[in-house]
């Protein structure tokens, strides 16, 4: 479990620094390499609460 939620904390960490990187430069990749690592990193974060949900539930 701590190791998904480092995980997780450091996918936000790195769509943070696109997006800085994207204000900084101006270069739309930085924006575009940002908001796919945001949309994953929700995506895996939703996985990850399901599982735990149905760990409490059933389990």
């Amino acid at each position: 479990m701590p190791v998904v939620r480092l995980v997780l904390l450091l996918l936000l960490l790195a769509c943070g620094i696109s997006f800085a990187l994207f204000a900084v430069t101006g270069q739309p990749r930085y924006k575009r390499f940002g908001l796919v690592t945001l949309k994953w990193t929700l995506i895996a974060a939703l996985g990850f609460f399901v599982a735990l949900f149905l760990e409490r539930e059933f389990g």
